[in-house]
């Protein structure tokens, strides 16, 4: 069931009753209005209420912040959100050419979509699809790491990545194949097999295919923040059906810890939330927020990519396409908090000092545990031969 309502008033229709302001139809809106008429204690009020006027801040200011917040984004530089602290000047950090953001996701989830919107809203790219998704194609999944200039821009200070989709049931894996992205970095093509690709991939040749993609020309790029993209009608129709098992995967794929960066944790990006109905999509978003302990109102973004034709939602739903770009300044505000100040000499010749008094002691306990066997084993022998020589006539 859609959640959209449609204007049916066209000379009173204003930004409270347009389609995309689908929360409006909640059963506790009425509260949310009356909420808004004071300056109330907000502390006191109810999870869906915080809810609700957090969507109703979008609303209000999409309209007019859209356009500030894609010129800021259109402006940016790696480093421009950085905020001098300890006392060490922006040269002295260690800030990379280009900020990286990571989507990742289960299958299905809305990552490719996501980034075609992106494109049509910050890139001004008409229905241009530059990632390829699975629609109309149920059996296609992105087998390589797929590098995104959304702007659309030879100057742009940041980059958006696709990833493969994960699958519920291999949580182990994919934490550990994260865990190496984290801690290796990414680069445009980089191969994403998983270990069941050849056994139901048909045609080797495809394999080979994106092998041969892969190239080592590609410069390796370290990720700065991470968004977490989540189907949420998938989600809570598995909630309905006594399935836990798409919520609890997304809870481990959130709250791994290679994912924080600056202490903060990655942004959630809720999709397909149109499959729901209103009620549905507002409990289903409690329901998760819950269950991954973090807040309904922040840092969680409920965005519409496709509308019912298949089209980006930047016009039909301004709502989203301002959720979207806020969530990606957000991400570059999280990125350029997490930048490190550079190496120096003396911290290069501390560094390699650790290590050789590592390796030292690492030697030092091989020596050891060497003699020390070899010293067993000389007991032994002069046990067994004074034991042989009193058995002697």
């Amino acid at each position: 069931m859609k959640s959209r309502v449609s204007c049916v008033d066209e000379d009173d229709c204003d930004s409270c009753r347009l389609a995309y302001c689908w929360w409006r139809t909640a059963a506790e809106f009425d509260k949310c209005v009356k909420v808004k008429l004071g300056f109330p204690n907000v502390s006191i009020l109810t999870p869906r209420l915080r809810l609700l006027r957090e969507l109703e801040r979008l609303a209000l200011v999409a309209p007019d912040g859209l356009n500030e917040l894609q010129h800021k984004l259109l402006e940016y530089r790696s480093g421009d959100f950085w905020v001098p602290t300890g006392g060490i000047a922006k040269e002295d950090m260690d800030i990379p050419p280009v900020n990286t953001i990571l989507l990742v996701g289960f299958s299905g989830s809305g990552k490719s979509s996501l980034i075609n919107l992106m494109y049509s809203i910050l890139g001004r790219s008409g229905l241009i699809p530059f990632a390829q998704t699975s629609s109309g194609r149920s059996n296609y999944t992105t087998m390589y790491m797929e590098e995104h200039n959304v702007l659309r821009s030879t100057r742009s200070g940041f980059c958006i990545y696709d990833s493969r989709g994960f699958d519920y049931h291999g949580t182990r894996e994919a934490l550990e194949e994260m865990s190496s992205w984290m801690s290796e970095g990414i680069h445009h093509n980089q191969p994403c097999f998983r270990y069941n690709d050849r056994a139901t991939t048909a045609d080797d040749a495809a394999m080979e295919n994106v092998t041969l993609r892969s190239s080592s020309n590609f410069l390796q790029r370290e990720v700065n923040c991470v968004m977490v993209v989540a189907n949420i009608a998938q989600i809570y129709k598995a909630l309905k059906a006594g399935d836990l098992k798409p919520l609890e995967a997304t809870r481990q794929l959130f709250s791994f810890p290679a994912l924080r960066k600056s202490k903060e944790n990655p942004l959630l990006i809720l999709t397909h939330g149109d499959l729901l109905s209103t009620e549905e999509r507002i409990d289903g978003r409690m329901k998760i927020c819950e269950h991954l302990e973090i807040s309904e109102t922040n840092g969680v973004y409920d965005i519409l990519c496709l509308n019912e034709y298949g089209f980006p939602v930047e016009e039909s739903d301004p709502v989203s396409a301002y959720a979207l770009t806020e969530a990606v300044y957000r991400a570059l505000l999280i990125s350029d908090r997490s930048h490190f100040p550079k190496m120096k000499f003396k911290d290069w010749a501390m560094l390699i000092l650790l290590w050789l008094t590592r390796f030292i002691g690492f030697c030092f306990a091989f020596l050891a545990d060497v003699c020390s066997n070899l010293g067993k084993k000389q007991k032994l022998r002069n046990e067994f031969d004074s034991r042989h020589y009193k058995l002697k006539p």
